[in-house]
């Protein structure tokens, strides 16, 4: 009796091992484009603005990081949905439903946002070299040259590998916090401190939620899980994917947001952080300059490396798409698909050629958040269009889940507008 029993249970654990095992790889083969388009959205500019946040204004920046979650959610998940159903990217769709012009004006205006994101990619990186006197005349071209040949692979799935590979060593600032010590109740305090009627806050809010939600982000992830195969039935594992990618993206962004506000605010230094360089003397002040290179530069780093990754390829894609170019990375390059590839390439060494030539980008950079700034009212336009146009009833929003993300993407339109005056000084 004993006996069966004991056989009985070792038959159950086994079956529990075997159901755990079979969905674990269910995920596996899901997981991946929400999760490297959200590593890819905390890219070296918007640790930048993340650590001038925390430097400027403490913890009372983390609130609006909070508060962008669902709202970063939200904007994604409709392109899981969009994608996986109807098996076309975001540019295909514009096309077919609105037309070739404005499919034009939607992927040259992101063609135009990703050489400069790009641009942004590459100075981190350029940045990250020189802390350790490695000229940018080797970084930029090292990388150039890497980026291409991971595309050259011929496998979506192992592109998105390496990339989710890069964008996990921004984990490493986390070091830095632990070697800080925030104090508990004064991010409590800070949380609940929002100083709305300074001019400067608002400006940086404005500026989180341009370095949150990225035009080229929707792009890439509508293409993305087409390019993966993904079906119906995984729209739900792929919704989860999306949503754990944003609670990780927001958490690297206010963990940038804590390091600052624990340092730089609460010693009253009112420093500038605009460069790699500034963000290293900063935190190097309070753990050391060499721990500072370190944590740093590898978190800069890894955000450049799958931030560069993700914006070629959402801009490649959506133009492709556009010009009706075959453009998938499930094959190695041939006639069919060198257009593809040519481009992809193209783009990159354009953007690298730009930062090593040009020792003042600041008006390139100002055309750039114009132009991102400008996208923004108009991708999303275009999302909450096609979600209404392209999807049948059973997978479009329903009832107070669609009237929640139609007045929160007109918050953040009014949010891309607002942000063209002031970079414009108008």
């Amino acid at each position: 009796m004993k006996e069966r029993i004991d056989s009985e249970i070792n038959d159950t654990s086994s079956n529990r091992l075997k159901r755990f095992w079979l969905e674990l790889k269910k995920w596996l083969i899901v997981i991946g484009p929400g999760l490297i388009v959200m590593l890819a959205d905390t890219d070296a500019g918007c640790l930048i603005t993340a650590a001038q946040s925390g430097a400027s204004y403490g913890y009372s920046m983390i609130l609006p990081q909070m508060l962008l979650i669902p709202i970063l959610f939200m904007v994604q998940e409709m392109t899981v949905r969009l994608g996986i159903f109807t098996k076309k990217g975001h540019g295909e769709l514009i096309r077919e439903y609105f037309g070739k012009f404005w499919a034009y004006v939607s992927a040259i205006t992101l063609m135009i946002s990703t050489i400069g994101a790009l641009l942004t990619e590459f100075i981190g990186i350029a940045g990250v070299g020189e802390l350790f006197g490695i000229s940018k005349w080797i970084t930029v071209p090292i990388s150039t040259f890497v980026l291409i040949l991971i595309a050259f692979l011929g496998s979506y799935r192992r592109v998105e590998k390496i990339g989710i590979i890069f964008g996990l060593f921004e984990l490493t600032f986390i070091i830095g916090i632990f070697m800080v010590h925030p104090n508990m109740n004064s991010i409590m305090t800070g949380i609940q401190s929002i100083p709305i009627h300074d001019d400067g806050y608002v400006y940086l809010v404005a500026a989180n939620v341009g370095a949150v939600i990225m035009p080229w982000m929707i792009f890439y992830q509508q293409s993305a899980v087409v390019d993966k195969g993904l079906k119906r039935h995984m729209i739900k594992k792929e919704q989860t994917d999306t949503m754990v990618g944003t609670f990780i993206t927001q958490g690297i962004m206010i963990g940038f947001i804590v390091l600052f506000a624990a340092t730089v605010f609460h010693s009253k230094l009112h420093a500038t952080e605009e460069t790699v360089g500034d963000l290293v003397t900063s935190i190097g002040s309070y753990i050391g300059m060499a721990p500072a290179k370190a944590i740093m530069g590898s978190s800069i780093l890894g955000g450049a490396l799958v931030a560069a990754i993700v914006v070629v390829l959402a801009g490649t894609w959506g133009m492709t798409e556009v010009l009706d170019w075959k453009h998938s990375l499930n094959e190695r390059i041939n006639r069919s698909n060198l257009g593809f590839y040519s481009m992809y390439s193209l783009v990159l060494i354009v953007s690298a050629l730009l930062v090593l030539f040009n020792e003042d980008l600041v008006s390139i950079a100002i055309t750039v958040e114009v132009i991102n700034a400008l996208m923004v009212p108009i991708v999303l336009g275009f999302l909450l269009m096609l979600e209404t146009k392209a999807l049948p009833y059973r997978y479009k929003m329903k009832g107070i889940y669609k009237k929640i993300v139609i007045i929160l993407s007109l918050i953040v339109m009014a949010f891309g507008i607002y942000m063209i005056f002031p970079v414009l000084n108008l």
